[in-house]
């Protein structure tokens, strides 16, 4: 009986603890009007396999921690198996006492080219280049297990931030684009570099802040909350000091900014004219958006 114990104990913990992703795969295809569209079902089926069976890093996750995640890839041209597409990555975490979920990231990759053989095998070796496509998928992972992962502690992510830059350094001698400094500078080499410079620990400070002080105390006390949402929004301006416009600070509000206006729309009211200052010396292009945060 006693084996037969602890043989379920291995089970649930084999099965109840793993992979850190819950990640919903989408390919679209209906740019692709002269090839079998199976090969894009393959694609969307086996990456879907791949990025949420896929153990990325050392730590376990139970199954109720998974971070839920999307990837939507766009076919943009196929050729002779070479793909070029756009990625859009996004994810969000649950927020305490609550039913809701906050948006973390939202990046859109105009670069997510690779080639691909209909049923060929995806491997992650965190110490190695194999494909554009690999690389690219583990960059992302990594980078949405960082970012989740400061959201609760501050700067919690490093280390997976540092997986995500050990792909892109080893990616870097591969001639894919978008992973070198000598192409535009918002790229997947400035993301990562940017996500790991002192220069703009503010970004990660921020994440910590404006989620673990701020939305998850929202059901304790509001007013609180919003306060200390505020504050993280002042702490994203500490960029804007020595870099305006920065390129961190745009994935900050791609995020955020629909957010941002739900929560200073309602509920408690506290100060908004400093806050609204603020978002609209940042993040001027989204003012439209600022001008909706009323009372």
């Amino acid at each position: 009986m006693r084996n037969w114990i602890i043989f379920g104990l291995l089970v649930v913990s084999f099965f109840g603890y793993g992979q850190e992703l819950n990640c919903s795969v989408k390919v679209n295809y209906d740019q692709i009007t002269n090839a079998n569209v199976q090969i894009f079902k393959t694609l969307e089926r086996s990456l879907s396999e791949f990025v949420n069976n896929t153990k990325w890093s050392t730590r376990n996750f139970a199954s109720n921690e998974r971070i839920d995640c999307s990837m939507f890839i766009t076919i943009q041209s196929y050729e002779n198996n070479d793909f070029q597409c756009t990625l859009q990555v996004q994810s969000s975490r649950p927020i305490f006492n609550s039913t809701y979920t906050s948006p973390v990231f939202n990046y859109n990759d105009k670069e997510f080219n690779f080639r691909y053989l209909e049923f060929e095998n995806f491997v992650y070796n965190p110490n190695s280049y194999d494909s554009n496509l690999v690389a690219m998928v583990a960059f992302y992972a990594n980078i949405i297990i960082g970012l989740d992962a400061d959201t609760f502690s501050n700067q919690g992510g490093t280390k997976y931030l540092e997986s995500a830059a050990n792909m892109a350094n080893l990616a870097q001698s591969s001639g894919s684009s978008g992973w070198t400094q000598t192409e535009k500078k918002q790229n997947r080499y400035y993301l990562i570099n940017d996500l790991l410079s002192n220069t703009f620990t503010p970004y990660r400070e921020a994440l910590y802040e404006y989620h673990q002080l701020g939305m998850d105390k929202m059901a304790d006390d509001p007013k609180a909350a919003k306060q200390n949402v505020a504050k993280a929004i002042k702490t994203v301006s500490k960029i804007h000091a020595v870099r305006p416009n920065a390129f961190i600070t745009r994935i900050f509000f791609d995020a955020k900014m629909d957010e941002i206006v739900y929560v200073f729309s309602g509920g408690p009211s506290v100060d908004i004219v400093e806050l609204t200052e603020t978002l609209n010396k940042i993040s001027p292009l989204n003012s439209t958006k600022w001008s909706a945060i009323k009372f």
